[in-house]
């Protein structure tokens, strides 16, 4: 079995309990102005330039191709994403398998993993068969087939939600949201723990009608805990070596008086806030 990634991240600890090995996948439905991965939106390999390692020597001959990677000398131009075999990533799991304890694992990332839900289930099949903790973090823009692919294999999913009004939704990520909730309901009904994350963006949703809305929407279901992650930037130098335009502004803050007015939303409707 095989698939397309971009990056496997070893010792990380933000993409559920304990240390895990995450694994980002190529290709995204959804298009956040905000999106830190943006070299996983696409399913094609893309090519990133750096010239902080540029040293001008003109193998590339300024052309800056994706045949001209190999031929780079000091590492300026690489290629992200590749298409890689379930076993041959879960190898690289395996190195640290002596650091995962009994909370520690692998995690599924992207991009969007589901897209590519054969190769998903292969890999946390594997994982399971070594006794691991499994967990996947998607945006919920997937047919629900792609959850019944996984369903048996996988320990926590971890799931984005963005807003809860379609047409905002749409005006900032491409898609509307009808399935996002749907299989988000869906889940919620499961036996599986559920992780809620929810970007904080200023112009998007941080009014207090569509933070109460969100809440809404969540406190009714059967969700473990809810985490809100105000906005950052860190991903926008990204855009650059990309050839991309960082396309939403990198000045925008939230204060942290606004996530504690946000956190107490969540809090009156009895949703654990992590």
């Amino acid at each position: 079995m095989k698939g397309w990634v971009f990056d496997v991240q070893r010792f990380s600890v933000h993409d559920g309990p304990g240390i895990r090995t995450t694994i980002f996948f190529k290709g995204c439905p959804l298009r956040c102005p905000w999106c830190h991965n943006p070299e996983g939106l696409s399913r094609d390999p893309s090519l990133q330039y750096l010239s902080e390692a540029c040293i001008g020597c003109g193998a590339c001959g300024d052309r800056r191709a994706l045949s001209d990677a190999n031929a780079c000398p000091s590492g300026a131009l690489k290629v992200c994403g590749y298409e890689a075999e379930a076993e041959e990533l879960l190898r690289i799991v395996e190195r640290d398998m002596p650091f995962y304890g009994s909370t520690g694992g692998m995690t599924l990332s992207g991009g969007e993993c589901l897209l590519q839900a054969d190769f998903a289930a292969a890999l946390l099949m594997g994982a399971k068969k070594r006794g691991l903790h499994t967990a996947v973090d998607t945006c919920g823009c997937v047919p629900r087939s792609a959850l019944e692919a996984i369903e048996a294999c996988c320990d926590l999913y971890l799931y984005d939600v963005k807003c809860a009004s379609p047409s905002l939704h749409k005006a900032f990520t491409g898609v509307e949201n009808g399935l996002i909730l749907e299989n988000l309901r869906h889940l919620s009904e499961g036996r599986k723990p559920l992780w809620i994350r929810i970007p904080v963006i200023p112009t998007f949703n941080t009014s207090r009608e569509e933070m109460e809305a969100m809440a809404d929407i969540i406190a009714p279901l059967n969700v473990e805990r809810v985490t809100l992650m105000p906005y950052h930037s860190l991903g926008a130098s990204k855009y650059q070596t990309l050839g991309l335009t960082y396309p939403f502004d990198p000045g925008l803050k939230v204060s942290e008086e606004e996530m504690d007015a946000y956190r107490r939303i969540f809090a009156s409707r009895h949703i654990k806030i992590v």
